[in-house]
């Protein structure tokens, strides 16, 4: 028998007065996977995580998290970092991760051992007694994921988890993510940078002006993309990159030209190109799209943009 996926969204429907932020939008997260939900801002990201999180209920359509559509069920199995931090400055590091652990159903000593030891690994043990709002930005976002894995959630939502940290913490911040993929959980990851979630998920659903743009694991969409592209380095004539037949354009990338090639054409055809001209090869490389390159290529043969999508100021959110 099949294992139902941790998420399972059917025909998702949301409208903010005239405005539509989801409109039919399906999605499936498996177990132990994490998975991506991609795009600009304001593409309704943010309202499909409120719906999963039950905070708002669609117009239309089916939720089933964890196994069930009774969604008040499944709160002390989630962890959720929304996009908007916020801690209790006054209380103490230690008090605030112990409250909220017991709040997500945490013995008050399991939550103490936990929060001392998590403090420990992201380099705030000895600020433990000191109050929130003695940390700097940075300190408060880890106290804030520790708040949200401390329980050790099944299902872990993060909205923009990266947004403001240096790159030193990003990297914390992915390996207690992947940690918490390890242990069994599976990660719903919401962020409109893309380059993060193609170094990060496992599969990706990105979303444009309230629609469902593509879907599935990275490796299968870029599989599928049917892009031939080249990275050449040379030292040299420039000459051997003008050839129609089998050069569809190109782009300088400074230390590189980087090449589309047409539809059937053969990269050692231009290879052999580039060695008869008499030009230096130091690089060349068939490349991979990237998930940007697919995704603005998607979003512009189905007409969507960006500003199809309702703003976040108008009260639909990301």
């Amino acid at each position: 028998m099949a294992t139902a996926p941790a998420l399972r969204l059917r025909g998702i429907r949301k409208n903010y007065g005239k405005k539509t932020a989801l409109d039919g939008v399906d999605f499936e997260a498996p177990h132990d996977a994490i998975c991506g939900l991609i795009g600009p801002n304001g593409a309704g990201k943010t309202t499909l995580l409120r719906i999963i999180l039950d905070i708002i209920g669609p117009d239309a359509g089916t939720v089933e998290v964890l196994g069930t559509a009774d969604l008040q069920s499944t709160r002390l199995r989630i962890g959720y970092l929304p996009e908007e931090r916020g801690l209790y400055p006054k209380m103490r590091v230690i008090d605030h991760l112990v409250f909220l652990g017991v709040l997500k159903g945490l013995a008050r000593r399991d939550a103490t051992t936990r929060a001392r030891a998590g403090l420990e690994e992201v380099g705030l043990g000895g600020r433990a007694r000191d109050k929130v709002e003695t940390l700097s930005k940075g300190m408060q976002q880890k106290v804030q994921l520790l708040a949200t894995i401390l329980h050790e959630p099944e299902l872990l939502v993060l909205d923009e988890p990266f947004s403001g940290l240096d790159p030193i913490n990003v990297e914390l911040f992915k390996r207690l993510v992947l940690q918490r993929r390890r242990a069994g959980a599976t990660v719903l990851l919401s962020t409109h940078l893309i380059e993060d979630a193609e170094r990060l998920c496992d599969r990706v659903c990105m979303i444009a002006g309230a629609n469902k743009v593509l879907d599935g694991r990275v490796s299968d969409l870029k599989a599928v993309s049917g892009r031939r592209d080249l990275a050449i380095a040379f030292e040299g004539s420039r000459e051997f990159l003008a050839a129609p037949g089998l050069v569809e354009r190109t782009a300088d990338q400074g230390g590189y030209v980087e090449v589309r090639l047409k539809a059937g054409a053969d990269p050692q055809d231009m290879l052999r190109r580039a060695l008869e001209s008499g030009a230096r090869i130091s690089r060349f490389e068939l490349t991979e799209p990237s998930l940007r390159e697919i995704f603005m290529e998607k979003a512009e043969a189905a007409g969507l943009s960006a500003s199809d999508a309702p703003r976040a100021d108008e009260g639909a959110g990301g």
